[in-house]
């Protein structure tokens, strides 16, 4: 019994911080060439881990590119289809978008993707500051097990877990480590 209990606290390291920052400076390098550059490019954060990623990938694009890629922070708790059964668990938090998508190329970022409910109350959301020219979607982890036909165009690193698991990405800003375990 004391075996089980120890072997189920363990905790699998998937990515550590040199990870984490290899994948972020791909996928900002994979953004700028899809898109022909960056100049109409604005990153939007999914609260919570989605802001620090999008800051992230908008610094490694304002270093190479020379601009600076607007970054906001939206918070997707009212969209979310699931909202009857988490509703008294979601804690709402203010979203920070200080511009309009309008005719802009939105990237939105995410740190997991799982089933797809995220992306899609994403989507949802963005509307309300505007019509986006284009949306394209961010996730630091893909580990599968998709409900909607929702996929990121750009990917940290893809995860083939069991959906039992859980997989958290855990960020210096939020968390003071960079990581990502499966628990």
């Amino acid at each position: 019994m004391i075996k089980k209990a120890v072997k189920k606290n363990r905790l699998k390291v998937i990515m550590d911080e040199t990870e984490i920052n290899r994948a972020i400076s791909r996928m900002a390098h994979e953004v700028v060439e899809a898109n022909k550059g960056a100049g109409d490019i604005v990153l939007v954060g999914v609260i919570a881990r989605g802001v620090p990623l999008a800051k992230r990938v908008a610094n490694v694009i304002n270093s190479t590119e020379a601009l600076q890629v607007p970054v906001g922070a939206l918070d997707v708790s009212l969209y979310r289809d699931d909202l009857a059964d988490k509703g008294k668990y979601i804690e709402l938090r203010k979203s920070d978008m200080p511009f309009s998508v309008d005719g802009k190329t939105v990237v939105l970022v995410d740190d997991v993707i799982f089933a797809g409910r995220t992306a899609r109350a994403a989507l949802d959301g963005l509307k309300d500051y505007g019509r986006a020219k284009k949306v394209q979607l961010i996730a630091l982890i893909d580990r599968g097990h998709r409900e909607l036909p929702i996929h990121p165009d750009y990917v940290g690193k893809k995860i083939p877990t069991a959906k039992k698991e859980n997989v958290a990405v855990e960020l210096l800003e939020v968390d003071g480590i960079d990581r990502v375990i499966i628990k």
